[in-house]
């Protein structure tokens, strides 16, 4: 799942992403909320954690422009403990939760997969593509019933890759989907994860396509 963190706390910030991407997420995470309503509009995301008070533009407006655009994604709202008319605007708004700081991990972790099973019973949680079926809500890869052991990172490119599936995904934005925006890490890094990814789908009906210079494309072998 792609969450966007956006948090101007940088230490908490980057913890939540920490801790998120070793469950398995991709992370994106943004200081600013013109920034993070710039990204939102382009990048989309499965989640959002949002902070309210953020430099730029605040986390109340960043919401109401979401909802404006008619974007449903779940948000969770990070608020001071003294808050509670901004809690309250910003259920009103279209908030879908709230955590009040200082917060444990745990729980965090716990609101996002209450909200995940939500939105999940919403848009279909399995979803399938030559013998294989991916299970968003447990992130197993399935083939004819047997559970395919794919390292995280892989597993984050292929749910990217899926995504998108029969369009080319350039580099830069498999990158930022595994590693988070803003991550120091080359283009390069997902190479020997695209490789191995495609080995390990290549008796399952299932290829990834390199288009040189321009990216890589998931898509159904044709028999």
């Amino acid at each position: 799942m792609r969450i966007v963190i956006v948090e101007d706390n940088e230490p908490l910030a980057k913890a939540i992403s920490y801790r998120l991407r070793d469950r398995g997420h991709a992370a994106d995470v943004l200081h600013d909320g013109k920034e993070a309503d710039i990204f939102l509009t382009r990048e989309g995301a499965d989640l959002i954690v949002l902070d309210i008070n953020l430099p730029g533009q605040s986390g109340l407006d960043v919401l109401r422009d979401l909802r404006s655009r008619g974007d449903n994604a779940p948000v969770i709202l990070l608020t001071a403990r003294t808050e509670i008319s901004d809690r309250v605007a910003g259920l009103d708004l279209g908030a879908d939760d709230y955590l009040v700081k200082p917060f444990e991990m745990d729980e965090l972790e716990a609101r996002i997969r209450a909200l995940s099973r939500r939105r999940n019973l919403e848009f279909g949680a399995v979803e399938t593509i030559g013998d294989l079926s991916f299970d968003r809500t447990a992130r197993q890869v399935v083939a004819n019933g047997t559970h395919l052991d794919i390292p995280r990172k892989e597993l984050a490119v292929f749910e990217c890759l899926l995504e998108r599936r029969s369009r080319i995904v350039s580099k830069p934005v498999l990158t930022d989907y595994v590693y988070g925006v803003g991550a120091e890490v080359d283009d390069t890094a997902v190479e020997p994860l695209v490789s191995r990814l495609r080995r390990r789908l290549a008796d399952h009906g299932v290829t990834i396509k390199t288009a040189r210079g321009l990216g890589y494309m998931l898509e159904v072998v044709k028999s």
